[in-house]
């Protein structure tokens, strides 16, 4: 059996593959070797993981794509899975963008955008990642992610950019004091999952037209500084994620501004990777 992983820093995907038919699919917390240390990543394994394949059976393979897969921190997570999965014969650790790029376009050529807590994209020929435009993370870059999204909105509801009535909105529905969202943003850990979480309240309340705005601007700011750089106008753009999955409306107005053609949105690679495992399988 094979065991597959899609992983952001808020959520992973797993999804285990018997002969081509998914028999055990389920969720747990995101995995990212870069903000996460190796006994962190283990402590989620033993505690998340293995309690719900208990009853699957022996993994004989494990194809994990995930954000922060790179250089050392693939190295890193190999080692983790093949101490975990004592009985896997393969272990393959690669980008989340890899497994977007796959999930969009098959194939075929493409470019592939990743849209959920952080952002990423790649142009992607059918069989691998042949450029990427740097990322940065949400402090430096990541425009069109949920974190930079949550940024953007605190920003404008401390400053003036939006009423003060949709913050003390937001500031009775989610609890919060400006101190309290000081202290998660500078002292807690996983600000960027925070930022994020912003998003449910931000979709509810796209009636305003400023917070609207704002939701697009962001998207536009993400083709303008990332998609176009590819210089292939001509090329589809195919978007994973559960940012460009909620606003996959803002999303597709924003792509038609910036001049670019989006063709597929995705909540999840998920399901696309699973029916790739059963094309192969049924070859």
């Amino acid at each position: 059996m094979k065991l597959i992983a899609d992983s952001g820093s808020t959520k992973t995907d797993w999804c285990v593959v018997d002969g081509g038919t998914a028999v055990c699919r389920f969720a747990g917390q995101g995995i990212n070797p870069f903000q996460q240390d190796a006994r962190s990543i283990e402590r989620i394994l033993v505690g998340e993981v293995a309690a719900r394949l208990g009853s699957v059976g022996m993994i004989g393979e494990v194809e994990f794509y995930g954000a922060g897969c790179r250089d050392d921190k693939v190295a890193m997570l190999d080692g983790l899975f093949r101490r975990f999965f004592v009985n896997a014969e393969k272990v393959e650790v690669s980008s989340d963008m890899l497994g977007a790029a796959r999930a969009l376009f098959g194939r075929g050529w493409g470019i592939a955008c990743i849209l959920g807590t952080g952002a990423n994209s790649c142009l992607y020929d059918g069989n691998g990642i042949v450029a990427n435009v740097p990322p940065l993370g949400y402090v430096l870059g990541d425009e069109g992610s949920g974190a930079v999204l949550g940024r953007l909105f605190i920003n404008a509801l401390f400053k003036g950019g939006l009423s003060e009535a949709l913050r003390d909105e937001f500031l009775a529905e989610s609890g919060l004091t400006l101190p309290d969202i000081i202290n998660k943003v500078y002292r807690e850990p996983m600000p960027n999952r925070f930022l994020a979480s912003t998003s449910v309240f931000i979709r509810n309340h796209l009636d305003d037209n400023g917070l609207r705005t704002l939701v697009i601007d962001n998207f536009r700011s993400f083709f303008k500084h990332n998609v176009n750089l590819y210089n292939r106008s001509g090329l589809p753009v195919g978007a994973v994620g559960s940012i460009a999955y909620y606003y996959k409306e803002e999303l597709a107005l924003a792509a038609r501004l910036e001049g670019c053609k989006l063709q597929k949105v995705i909540k999840s690679p998920m399901d696309e990777l699973v029916k790739m495992c059963r094309d192969v399988h049924n070859a």
